[in-house]
C-alpha cells in the first residue's frame, strides 16, 4: 500500500520552515503532495502563480514531492489522490492547540484522516512567512546584505524572484 501524505498550506512565501518539513516528510512517505491551498477571501501578498513557481524552485530535487494548489476543502483534495495522511509542522504550544482543532474537525469529515504533526526544527521556530513579508514591506533591498538576510528565510534560489515580485 502506497503511503500518500498532503502537506497544505497558504505558502505567502514558501520559507526553510516549510522545506524541512517537506524533506523530512518526503522520507517517510512515498508520495507529498504540497497543496497550496487557495482561498480568495485571504488577501497574500504573492500571486497563487509566484507562489507554485517558489514551491516548484525550492523542492526540487525531491523526486516523491508534487506541488498543486486546490480551491476547497484539503480532505476533499486527499481523497481525490488516495491520502490518510495530513503533514502539519508547527512551531510552539499554540500551534498545537489549533492543529489540535483542526485536526478533530478532519477526522469529522474523513474519519480515515490522520494528521501527522513536525515540531519545527529549532533553528526554524521564529521563522514564519508574516516575517518575511513585513522584510519586503520593509525594503529589504536587492544587495548582498538583504540576499544574504532572506537566505536564512527562504531557499536561496527564490530570493531574486520573491525581490523582483515585492518592488
Amino acid at each position: 500500500m502506497e503511503r500518500i501524505a498532503v502537506f497544505a498550506g497558504s505558502f505567502d512565501p514558501f520559507t526553510l520552515g516549510h522545506l524541512d518539513i517537506v524533506k523530512r516528510a518526503a522520507a517517510l512517505f512515498d508520495e507529498l503532495w504540497i497543496v497550496l491551498a487557495v482561498n480568495a477571501s485571504k488577501k497574500n501578498m504573492f500571486s497563487e502563480s509566484d507562489r507554485l513557481t517558489f514551491i516548484n524552485m525550492s523542492v526540487a530535487g525531491i523526486p516523491n514531492v508534487k506541488v498543486t494548489s486546490y480551491d476547497g476543502l484539503t480532505v476533499d483534495f486527499m481523497k481525490s489522490v488516495g491520502s490518510k495522511f495530513l503533514v502539519r509542522g508547527v512551531r510552539g504550544a499554540m500551534d498545537v492547540e489549533y492543529e489540535q482543532s483542526i485536526a478533530w474537525n478532519n477526522r469529522t469529515l474523513y474519519p480515515e484522516c490522520e494528521t501527522v504533526i513536525f515540531s519545527s526544527a529549532s533553528e526554524h521556530l521564529s521563522l514564519s512567512s508574516s516575517v518575511v513579508r513585513e522584510l519586503l514591506k520593509a525594503g529589504v533591498s536587492d544587495t548582498v546584505d538583504g540576499r544574504e538576510l532572506l537566505s536564512n528565510y527562504v531557499h536561496v534560489e527564490v530570493i531574486p524572484l520573491l525581490l523582483k515580485i515585492s518592488r
